[in-house]
């Protein structure tokens, strides 16, 4: 197993980084890959950037040039769902747009032409090993559904109504559904892990600077444990 770690922002994969071993970094564009083991498994991790250009861009770079097998997608997000308050976690059942709209050409909105779903689908066994891991670490704190990815920062409530309305999604950020549909094409399994650190409403310009990098923390430490799970489980 070769695994893809992704996150946006350096405070969502400083702590990966810091502990890993056997390190060595390649630069692409404005990427740093760094490649080596983490606890043991072999890893490549690399913050991509904000927004799903920059998430695709580096889901295809971990495809073609590193060859991994799996990726993971960590990192915060906003809630959408009442029952998930900050600090909890969402393990990825599917993701899909919530901005992408081709529906005056007769396509459902969300729906990127020629994919053959709506919502790209997770890995059902990084899905169930995520979860069972998040759980025991926090009980009763994770849920399993959809993200719901757009190049938007959510902070109202009009904005985050229309978005659950559209998409049923659990939480909103702006790079898993990017990030799925690239690992999707390209036949590789993938979860995205997120912590959330808003509401997704009026409060989340209160709520985001702080607690960030506490909810980027816990999804690290989920994110290392999910993956020693996943070594074991494929051994």
């Amino acid at each position: 197993m070769k695994l893809g770690i992704i996150g946006a922002m350096d405070v969502e994969v400083a702590i990966l980084k810091e502990h890993m071993t056997e390190k060595s970094i390649e630069k692409i564009g404005k990427m740093e890959f760094c490649q080596g083991k983490l606890d043991g498994v072999d890893v490549v991790v690399v913050q991509c950037g904000v927004g799903k250009v920059h998430a695709a861009m580096c889901a295809q770079s971990l495809c073609d040039r590193y060859a991994v097998t799996h990726i993971v997608n960590t990192g915060v997000a906003g809630s959408l769902d009442a029952e998930l308050d900050i600090g909890d976690m969402v393990v990825s059942e599917d993701a899909m747009y919530h901005d992408f709209d081709c529906s005056y050409v007769g396509y459902p909105a969300g729906k990127v032409p020629g994919q053959d779903v709506i919502a790209f689908p997770a890995d059902e066994q990084m899905v169930k090993l995520a979860f069972a891991f998040s759980d025991a670490l926090k009980p009763g704190h994770t849920k399993i559904g959809r993200v719901a990815s757009g190049d938007q920062f959510v902070c109202s409530t009009q904005q985050k109504e229309k978005i659950v309305a559209l998409t049923g999604a659990k939480c909103t950020e702006m790079e898993g559904a990017a990030i799925a549909q690239v690992a999707y094409s390209n036949g590789v399994p993938f979860v995205i892990l997120r912590a959330i650190s808003d509401k997704a409403d009026h409060s989340a310009e209160m709520d985001y600077p702080t607690f960030e990098k506490m909810a980027a923390e816990q999804c690290a430490a989920v994110t290392e444990g999910f993956a020693k799970c996943m070594q074991k489980a494929l051994q």
